[in-house]
């Protein structure tokens, strides 16, 4: 008994330990934001000045020019520029990562995460006061979703901190992709919110231009209702290299189909030029991030190269000639991939000179923001930095370096002290600052942040979402599903005894059909497949980037193939890259490729009501031998492949 008295006050003490540690956390943390939040200012008021009324935004009592919403944007910038200090200058060089909470509000005081996103947020990410009051950063990437109301409240909070620093600098909340099925916290983002359309490659399957603008116009009204005005896309890369993980958001290997659907997709998003009903594009990756070494990524140390084998450097600039820059887009990101042997040195887009000073901006002429990709400087507590072929350099030292190649802000980031650091050294002038905080600036006039960064949050959940918004995406699904091989089977009689596999929702097959829980009673078998890849976990990333092999191992083989044998069957394969299928294909009596077909619309398909009429965008391999021979940058060079590009069938 005295020992179990003992052993109860030893937990007692524990505890009261671990609720002080707790608390002392806590109030540790709430002194940290009320700190922060000392260090801003009022709220802007509204003044009125000759019949039209302005935000006074430095909260000086009169209209400063940059605050003037009919005065010339080069005058405003001007007038801007010059009453920033270096420290706001620097701040507004970053852009980095940040979430909301599930009651619209930042991330600011601690409370309990509740889900992985929150604890990465809570755990890993700076306050969103000490990025605003402490940093000065005015641009963030939100990685995590909720309804459209919260998102929008959100957006109104954190523009409303942004109003009380000195000059009140909107903030530009920028996103990956939000309207494929994919989530990734480092590439796109499902957001159920929003209506639901084909990843790029299903876009590219349709060779729809007209198709995709509208996409791209639907995604900008549903962005600007919850305040995102800033789209980390398109991806204009090509997938001239099978095995390459991010295959899912590209166009296809082809470079003139790649420059015409990155067109469309950026005049949806812009317009024929950006205004305040704009969503400004930030195209990646200049001049081209498709050509990876052996198919690794980038993002990882094993995958650093890309490499030109088949010297076709220009091939791939191509898509941001004829696409990207046609279309005006607002902003380039470089990746993190070093050119290997294409310039003076081997060193990554992002500190690479030759290609972003003089080919980007000198002989292409580009003007607009040049950002880098994400944790090329400095190391965090998600990632460590990917500063391929500047190593053994200092954050500091990178930070010059890729401002001396001619990139303007950098994403990922969040450290304004060595732009300052740099500037009072004399190691980068202050007018070399100004073209780049021009640059930034010059893209939130042109949207209108600094006249109305607000939205109405009643409003965000009617537009988001909106019936007529869902139709286009189930269509734009349909469009994009390609018919492979058709052994006389499809399209289907209404009625037939249906057995499947694979399917989130098999029940949608009961509206013409009879599904069958036993595979005897079954006239037809349906089986929905995914491409393979390695699972891999030594980085974070890792965990949802498919790569490696295109082959189904002999244990996945097997099922399937038992399975197909058994019945005529339909196989539907979900295409993120080109599956090697060619002894699933001889198997079964039709074969189809989708890129984010939902059940419904499948089945549509697979009873009529839909003709197939997509095209492949890229070409599908007959073996994993001829993937390994093909060279990562040349097109439609496997060795007879099991479809070429632009195989599709129709009924």
């Amino acid at each position: 008994m005295k020992i179990i008295k003992i052993i109860f006050k030893g937990l007692l003490i524990i505890l009261g330990l671990a609720l002080i540690a707790i608390l002392i956390v806590y109030f540790n943390s709430v002194r940290k934001v009320n700190n922060n939040l000392e260090l801003l200012g009022v709220e802007a008021p509204v003044l009125v000045d000759n019949g039209h009324s302005y935000r006074d935004l430095n909260k000086n009592g009169s209209l400063d020019v940059y605050e003037n919403v009919v005065a010339n944007i080069d005058d405003r910038l001007d007038d801007l520029i010059g009453q920033m200090t270096l420290e706001e200058k620097a701040g507004t060089m970053f852009i980095n990562m940040t979430g909301v909470r599930s009651n619209g509000d930042p991330y600011d005081r601690p409370y309990i995460p509740t889900t992985p996103i929150d604890r990465m947020i809570n755990a890993m990410l700076p306050t969103t006061s000490d990025y605003v009051a402490k940093r000065l950063m005015n641009s963030f990437n939100l990685i995590n979703s909720f309804d459209a109301r919260t998102m929008a409240l959100f957006n109104n909070n954190i523009q409303k901190m942004a109003e009380r620093t000195r000059l009140g600098i909107p903030v530009t909340l920028a996103t990956d992709p939000r309207h494929a099925t994919e989530n990734n916290p480092g590439t796109a983002i499902f957001t159920p919110a929003f209506s639901e359309w084909p990843s790029s490659l299903g876009l590219a399957a349709t060779r729809d231009t007209v198709l995709v603008r509208e996409f791209g116009d639907i995604a900008r009204q549903e962005y600007r209702s919850i305040g995102i005005t800033l789209a980390l896309s398109p991806m204009a890369d090509l997938a001239t290299e099978p095995r390459w993980g991010r295959t899912n958001g590209t166009f296809g290997e082809d470079a003139r189909l790649a420059g015409m659907m990155t067109k469309a997709y950026v005049l949806g998003f812009q317009g024929d030029s950006l205004n305040t009903k704009g969503v400004a594009c930030m195209t990646k990756h200049f001049s081209g991030g498709g050509p990876q070494k052996d198919g690794e990524d980038a993002h990882f140390p094993y995958g650093k190269e890309q490499v030109y084998p088949g010297d076709n450097f220009d091939y791939h600039v191509k898509p941001f000639i004829e696409g990207a820059f046609p279309a005006k887009t607002a902003q380039i990101m470089p990746y993190y991939g070093i050119p290997m042997d294409q310039t003076d040195e081997n060193v990554a887009f992002g500190f690479n000179r030759k290609i972003i000073k003089e080919l980007l901006r000198d002989s292409l002429k580009f003007d607009g923001v040049v950002c880098t990709d994400w944790v090329i400087i400095s190391d965090s507590k998600i990632n460590e930095s990917r500063p391929w072929g500047v190593e053994d350099l200092t954050p500091l030292q990178r930070t010059k370096k890729s401002l001396d190649a001619g990139c303007d802000q950098f994403g990922g980031e969040a450290s304004p002290e060595l732009i300052i650091e740099l500037a009072t050294t004399g190691a980068i002038s202050e007018e070399r600052i100004n073209e780049s905080v021009r640059r930034i600036l010059r893209d939130k006039f042109k949207l209108g942040l600094f006249d109305n960064p607000y939205v109405d949050e009643a409003v965000a959940g009617k537009i988001s979402g909106k019936e007529i918004f869902r139709k286009k995406g189930k269509e734009a699904q349909g469009k994009s599903t390609i018919l492979l091989k058709n052994d006389k089977l499809l399209p289907l009689k209404k009625g037939v005894k249906i057995y499947a596999e694979g399917m989130l929702d098999p029940s949608a097959l009961s509206s013409y059909g009879e599904v069958v829980s036993n595979i005897e009673d079954a006239e037809v078998i349906v089986l929905r497949i995914k491409t393979p890849f390695d699972p891999r976990h030594e980085f974070f990333l890792e965990i949802f980037m498919h790569q490696g092999r295109l082959f189904y191992s002999d244990e996945e083989k097997e099922k399937m193939l038992t399975l197909i044998k058994q019945k005529p069957t339909i196989v539907v394969a979900n295409l993120e890259r080109p599956a090697i299928l060619t002894e699933i294909n001889a198997e079964s009596k039709a074969l189809l490729a989708d890129f984010g077909t939902t059940d419904e619309v499948l089945t549509e398909i697979l009873f009529g009501n839909i003709n197939p009429s997509a095209k492949l965008p890229f070409e599908l391999p007959s073996t994993w031998e001829a993937v390994q021979k093909q060279l990562e940058d040349v097109p439609y060079d496997s060795e007879n492949p099991l479809y070429s590009f632009g195989h599709g069938l129709s009924y």
